[in-house]
């Protein structure tokens, strides 16, 4: 599943395209993906223009000028392939390589840009995971895909204060606390395990252990909250994890893969220094956690 990053890549990808351009006309070429699409989807689309492209979480949402909203998530192997000009690009970092066969093209958004040039933004998902809904911009917070998300970890929200109070008597591991999306959204396995060691905080201690006591924030969540926002942003400048040989929206490749401290380098040495461990796999609540015993306490 992509993470936040990914996501994020995603939209600035889209952005130039997307922003301000007429959608001429839309193509639904299945009647579902993991969910049926919204009753009239192309003919509620057609004809209207895009004002704004955002994220919230792992959600991407394409505002509409007549108030409606489109969220889209790209599930597992979910992707928005750019046609202009000739090229076609598909923006955003990934996992998993992502489709461009035409047999998986489910969604076409035929569009005149801002700028005046003609062409297509198409969503391709091979495993059908992914969805698209709609919502009123009105009413956007509550629709049932995004009510309840927890704070956007990019934000300034995120501070050692905040982080003590979502963690604060909570008896699950660490880790598996900051995979809860009703706390901090958008955060994801690699980028976790990634922040902890940063952290120098070990992924089974006790969540509520790090947190100060009310209204204080504890050296360890200040130094933890420091940290995902460090991580995440870096990830988002890389352009995304890019654990293989993915593009760019300019057809570039990213790179964030090769300053991995701890994901993915099960028995490698702990690149803190002055460590001296190695680094160990886990699992947790079915899912793999990288980080080194020794300095992540």
């Amino acid at each position: 599943m992509p993470e936040l990053p990914e996501v994020e890549t995603v939209r600035r990808g889209l952005q130039p395209h997307l922003e301000g351009a007429l959608i001429e006309r839309v193509e639904q070429r299945r009647p579902d993906l993991r969910y049926p699409f919204p009753e009239r989807f192309p003919e509620r689309l057609s004809g209207r223009r895009v004002t704004a492209i955002g994220r919230r979480a792992k959600y991407l949402t394409i505002h509409l000028d007549d108030g409606a909203v489109v969220i889209s998530h790209l599930g597992m192997s979910g992707s928005w392939r750019v046609e202009m000009g000739g090229a076609a690009v598909v923006p955003g970092e990934f996992h998993y390589e992502r489709s461009k066969a035409a047999a998986h093209d489910h969604v076409v958004l035929h569009l005149l840009t801002a700028a005046g040039e003609r062409g297509r933004i198409v969503f391709n998902d091979p495993r059908r995971f992914g969805f698209m809904l709609l919502s009123d911009e009105s009413r956007l917070n509550e629709h049932p895909s995004l009510a309840g998300l927890g704070v956007d970890p990019t934000g300034n929200s995120l501070d050692g204060e905040f982080l003590s109070s979502l963690l604060r008597g909570k008896k699950t591991p660490l880790k598996a606390a900051l995979l809860d999306q009703t706390l901090i959204a958008g955060l994801g396995n690699i980028y976790v395990c990634e922040a902890l060691w940063r952290a120098g905080l070990s992924p089974r201690r006790t969540a509520g252990s790090i947190a100060g006591p009310p209204g204080k924030p504890g050296v360890r969540a200040e130094r933890l909250a420091t940290a995902i926002r460090e991580v995440i942003m870096d990830a988002i400048a890389a352009g995304g994890s890019s654990l293989r040989d993915y593009m760019h929206a300019d057809g570039s490749l990213g790179y964030f893969q090769h300053s991995f401290s701890v994901y993915d380098r099960e028995g490698e040495p702990c690149l803190r220094p002055g460590c001296g461990g190695t680094v160990e796999r886990i699992v947790q609540s079915g899912r793999s956690t990288f980080f080194c015993a020794s300095c992540q306490r």
